[in-house]
């Protein structure tokens, strides 16, 4: 049994919710959100809070019970308070600016990278090392981040590249003489 699943998931205040056969969408402040469940999954309204059950015991409806649960939370929050990802840019020379809407990054290569903030997404540039990115859809918002950071990924020896705020990077000793 998913102990995730089993939860109902309540609806914040300021947001309003709502269920259209296998549809849940969420109104709040920050925007609109919807996310369409999976057939082997039943969702439905209980007391101001929107309930998640498998429709049979297969694998597949235990397997995307607690996943449907977890997206619809996400869609919640997301239309209440958003979300946010850090990025910070360390290296000699390596730097980001905005462009505009565009992100303009200096990683090392001979060429500027320009990177275009995809729909419902603001990249801020606070520091020229540093990188915020924030947005109402969670996956969006970190597969925008992911992307950013695959320009230039940290690496082991200076730990030259884009990380994440919250990555430890783990560091290798260099060659000996």
């Amino acid at each position: 049994m998913s102990r995730i699943g089993k939860k109902p998931v309540a609806v914040p205040d300021g947001v309003t919710a709502s269920v259209d056969g296998q549809t849940v969408k969420a109104k709040g402040p920050k925007g609109e959100l919807q996310f369409t469940v999976a057939e082997e999954v039943s969702v439905a309204m209980e007391d101001g809070a929107v309930a998640v059950e498998p429709r049979n015991e297969t694998k597949v409806a235990r397997s995307k019970w607690g996943m449907s649960r977890t997206m619809i939370a996400n869609i919640m929050e997301g239309v209440k308070d958003g979300f946010e990802r850090k990025l910070e840019i360390n290296g000699v020379g390596y730097r980001a600016a905005m462009r505009g809407k565009d992100l303009q990054l200096s990683l090392g290569f001979s060429h500027e990278v320009i990177y275009e903030a995809p729909e419902g997404v603001t990249i801020t540039v606070p520091k020229p090392t540093e990188i915020t990115i924030s947005g109402i859809d969670k996956q969006v918002v970190g597969e925008t981040a992911a992307k950013i950071r695959e320009y230039r990924p940290p690496e082991p020896y200076k730990g030259k590249g884009v990380k994440y705020a919250e990555e430890r990077i783990v560091r290798k000793e260099g060659k000996k003489k």
